[in-house]
Protein backbone atom coordinates (compact mmCIF):
# COMPACT_ATOMS: atom_id res chain seq x y z
CA UNK A 1 0.00 0.00 0.00
CA UNK A 2 2.70 2.34 0.59
CA UNK A 3 4.34 1.95 -3.02
CA UNK A 4 1.10 2.48 -4.33
CA UNK A 5 0.66 5.49 -2.70
CA UNK A 6 4.43 6.95 -2.97
CA UNK A 7 3.71 5.97 -7.00
CA UNK A 8 0.67 7.97 -6.51
CA UNK A 9 2.79 11.13 -5.47
CA UNK A 10 5.48 10.88 -8.32
CA UNK A 11 2.75 10.49 -10.52
CA UNK A 12 0.70 13.39 -9.50
CA UNK A 13 3.51 15.31 -8.76
CA UNK A 14 4.49 15.62 -12.68
CA UNK A 15 0.91 16.04 -13.10
CA UNK A 16 0.89 19.47 -11.20
CA UNK A 17 3.84 20.79 -12.44
CA UNK A 18 2.63 20.14 -16.17
CA UNK A 19 -0.59 22.25 -15.88
CA UNK A 20 0.86 24.75 -13.20
CA UNK A 21 0.70 27.46 -15.97
CA UNK A 22 -2.73 27.23 -17.13
CA UNK A 23 -4.16 27.15 -13.65
CA UNK A 24 -1.95 30.51 -13.00
CA UNK A 25 -3.51 31.88 -15.84
CA UNK A 26 -6.68 30.69 -14.77
CA UNK A 27 -9.73 33.45 -15.28
CA UNK A 28 -12.82 32.78 -13.21
CA UNK A 29 -14.72 35.49 -14.88
CA UNK A 30 -14.03 34.07 -18.25
CA UNK A 31 -14.75 30.71 -16.61
CA UNK A 32 -18.31 31.86 -15.39
CA UNK A 33 -19.27 32.58 -19.34
CA UNK A 34 -18.10 29.19 -20.33
CA UNK A 35 -19.87 27.77 -17.46
CA UNK A 36 -23.52 28.67 -18.23
CA UNK A 37 -24.69 25.69 -19.58
CA UNK A 38 -23.28 23.97 -16.60
CA UNK A 39 -25.88 25.33 -14.30
CA UNK A 40 -28.59 22.77 -15.35
CA UNK A 41 -26.98 19.76 -13.87
CA UNK A 42 -24.49 20.93 -11.56
CA UNK A 43 -26.51 23.91 -10.27
CA UNK A 44 -26.23 28.26 -10.30
CA UNK A 45 -23.62 28.31 -7.71
CA UNK A 46 -22.37 24.71 -8.30
CA UNK A 47 -24.39 23.22 -5.76
CA UNK A 48 -26.34 20.24 -7.93
CA UNK A 49 -30.25 19.76 -7.29
CA UNK A 50 -29.61 16.26 -6.82
CA UNK A 51 -27.06 13.63 -5.88
CA UNK A 52 -26.98 12.39 -9.64
CA UNK A 53 -24.60 15.11 -10.56
CA UNK A 54 -21.79 16.52 -8.02
CA UNK A 55 -21.50 19.75 -6.43
CA UNK A 56 -18.60 21.68 -8.04
CA UNK A 57 -18.27 24.52 -6.08
CA UNK A 58 -15.04 24.44 -3.64
CA UNK A 59 -13.88 21.80 -5.74
CA UNK A 60 -10.03 21.70 -6.56
CA UNK A 61 -9.46 23.90 -9.71
CA UNK A 62 -6.37 21.44 -10.73
CA UNK A 63 -9.02 18.57 -10.19
CA UNK A 64 -11.93 19.85 -12.22
CA UNK A 65 -9.83 20.76 -14.70
CA UNK A 66 -8.62 17.70 -15.11
CA UNK A 67 -11.65 15.94 -15.23
CA UNK A 68 -13.01 18.06 -17.90
CA UNK A 69 -10.16 17.54 -20.26
CA UNK A 70 -10.25 13.50 -19.81
CA UNK A 71 -14.17 13.43 -20.49
CA UNK A 72 -13.46 16.04 -23.65
CA UNK A 73 -10.40 12.94 -24.60
CA UNK A 74 -12.52 9.96 -23.49
CA UNK A 75 -10.26 9.29 -21.19
CA UNK A 76 -13.52 9.34 -18.76
CA UNK A 77 -16.77 9.03 -20.07
CA UNK A 78 -19.64 10.50 -18.85
CA UNK A 79 -22.61 9.87 -20.84
CA UNK A 80 -24.56 12.93 -19.53
CA UNK A 81 -21.79 15.14 -20.78
CA UNK A 82 -21.82 13.75 -23.87
CA UNK A 83 -20.69 17.24 -26.22
CA UNK A 84 -20.87 19.19 -23.72
CA UNK A 85 -17.07 20.24 -23.53
CA UNK A 86 -15.92 18.92 -26.83
CA UNK A 87 -14.83 22.00 -27.77
CA UNK A 88 -12.88 23.40 -24.38
CA UNK A 89 -9.52 24.15 -24.82
CA UNK A 90 -7.41 23.03 -22.02
CA UNK A 91 -7.75 27.33 -21.10
CA UNK A 92 -11.35 26.66 -21.08
CA UNK A 93 -11.24 23.95 -18.60
CA UNK A 94 -9.06 25.84 -16.25
CA UNK A 95 -11.03 28.97 -16.62
CA UNK A 96 -14.47 26.75 -15.83
CA UNK A 97 -12.40 24.72 -13.05
CA UNK A 98 -11.29 28.18 -11.28
CA UNK A 99 -14.97 30.05 -11.49
CA UNK A 100 -16.21 26.47 -9.49
CA UNK A 101 -13.23 26.08 -7.27
CA UNK A 102 -13.44 30.23 -6.49
CA UNK A 103 -17.11 29.60 -4.86
CA UNK A 104 -18.22 28.50 -1.49
CA UNK A 105 -18.32 24.32 -1.24
CA UNK A 106 -21.83 22.81 0.06
CA UNK A 107 -22.52 21.94 3.73
CA UNK A 108 -23.99 18.90 3.74
CA UNK A 109 -25.20 16.74 7.32
CA UNK A 110 -24.40 13.39 7.65
CA UNK A 111 -27.18 10.63 8.55
CA UNK A 112 -26.50 10.29 12.23
CA UNK A 113 -26.82 6.73 12.44
CA UNK A 114 -23.97 6.05 14.71
CA UNK A 115 -22.72 2.41 13.21
CA UNK A 116 -23.02 4.10 10.10
CA UNK A 117 -21.19 7.38 10.94
CA UNK A 118 -18.47 5.40 13.15
CA UNK A 119 -17.69 2.99 10.10
CA UNK A 120 -17.35 6.33 8.09
CA UNK A 121 -14.86 7.72 10.46
CA UNK A 122 -12.87 4.98 10.54
CA UNK A 123 -11.99 4.08 6.90
CA UNK A 124 -11.78 8.04 6.39
CA UNK A 125 -9.29 9.12 9.25
CA UNK A 126 -7.70 5.55 9.25
CA UNK A 127 -8.36 3.01 7.07
CA UNK A 128 -8.52 -0.91 7.02
CA UNK A 129 -5.15 -2.29 7.43
CA UNK A 130 -7.02 -5.75 7.15
CA UNK A 131 -8.16 -4.82 4.05
CA UNK A 132 -5.58 -2.99 2.13
CA UNK A 133 -7.47 0.22 2.27
CA UNK A 134 -5.30 3.26 3.38
CA UNK A 135 -6.87 6.30 4.89
CA UNK A 136 -9.06 8.81 2.97
CA UNK A 137 -7.84 11.48 4.82
CA UNK A 138 -3.87 10.67 3.84
CA UNK A 139 -5.05 12.30 0.18
CA UNK A 140 -8.05 14.18 0.90
CA UNK A 141 -7.10 15.92 4.32
CA UNK A 142 -8.68 15.32 7.26
CA UNK A 143 -11.14 17.99 6.34
CA UNK A 144 -11.88 16.46 3.16
CA UNK A 145 -10.33 19.79 1.16
CA UNK A 146 -8.28 17.91 -1.08
CA UNK A 147 -4.77 18.69 -2.57
CA UNK A 148 -4.95 20.92 -5.40
CA UNK A 149 -1.11 20.81 -6.02
CA UNK A 150 -1.57 16.98 -6.09
CA UNK A 151 -4.70 16.63 -7.97
CA UNK A 152 -6.08 15.38 -4.83
CA UNK A 153 -9.81 15.85 -5.46
CA UNK A 154 -11.97 17.43 -2.61
CA UNK A 155 -15.07 15.42 -0.95
CA UNK A 156 -16.26 17.78 1.66
CA UNK A 157 -20.28 18.14 1.49
CA UNK A 158 -20.33 15.99 -2.31
CA UNK A 159 -23.96 14.20 -2.78
CA UNK A 160 -23.28 10.65 -0.99
CA UNK A 161 -24.99 9.48 -4.18
CA UNK A 162 -22.65 10.93 -6.39
CA UNK A 163 -19.97 9.55 -3.90
CA UNK A 164 -21.10 5.69 -3.42
CA UNK A 165 -21.80 5.67 -7.84
CA UNK A 166 -17.99 6.67 -8.34
CA UNK A 167 -16.45 4.34 -5.69
CA UNK A 168 -18.61 1.83 -7.48
CA UNK A 169 -17.55 2.47 -10.65
CA UNK A 170 -13.96 2.60 -9.49
CA UNK A 171 -14.18 -0.46 -8.39
CA UNK A 172 -16.19 -1.91 -11.37
CA UNK A 173 -13.43 -0.80 -13.96
CA UNK A 174 -15.54 1.18 -15.07
CA UNK A 175 -13.99 4.55 -14.39
CA UNK A 176 -10.27 4.45 -15.12
CA UNK A 177 -8.95 8.07 -15.25
CA UNK A 178 -7.08 7.56 -12.09
CA UNK A 179 -3.46 7.56 -11.99
CA UNK A 180 -1.46 4.72 -11.19
CA UNK A 181 -5.02 2.65 -10.64
CA UNK A 182 -4.97 3.87 -7.16
CA UNK A 183 -8.85 4.57 -6.99
CA UNK A 184 -9.35 1.56 -8.45
CA UNK A 185 -7.46 -0.46 -6.26
CA UNK A 186 -8.80 0.91 -3.11
CA UNK A 187 -12.54 0.82 -4.20
CA UNK A 188 -12.21 -2.90 -5.30
CA UNK A 189 -11.30 -3.87 -1.62
CA UNK A 190 -13.97 -1.81 -0.18
CA UNK A 191 -17.54 -3.35 0.52
CA UNK A 192 -20.88 -1.55 -0.59
CA UNK A 193 -21.37 -1.07 3.54
CA UNK A 194 -18.07 0.54 3.53
CA UNK A 195 -18.15 2.45 0.39
CA UNK A 196 -21.73 3.78 1.77
CA UNK A 197 -20.32 4.98 4.90
CA UNK A 198 -17.85 6.73 3.42
CA UNK A 199 -20.04 8.34 1.38
CA UNK A 200 -22.25 9.75 4.49
CA UNK A 201 -18.96 10.31 6.14
CA UNK A 202 -17.15 12.84 3.78
CA UNK A 203 -21.30 14.63 3.29
CA UNK A 204 -20.84 16.53 6.73
CA UNK A 205 -17.02 16.67 6.73
CA UNK A 206 -15.47 19.63 6.84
Amino acid sequence: MRKLLASLAITMGAVGAAHADLEADADAAAGRDKATACAACHGQEGISPTGAFPNLAGQQASYLAKQIMDIRDGNRVVPQMAGQVDNFSDQDAWDVAKYYADKDAALGQADPDEALVARGRELYRAGDMAKGIPACAACHTPTGQGIGTAVYPALSGQHPEYTLSTLQAFAAGERANDPAAIMRDIAGKMSDADMEAVANYVLGLH
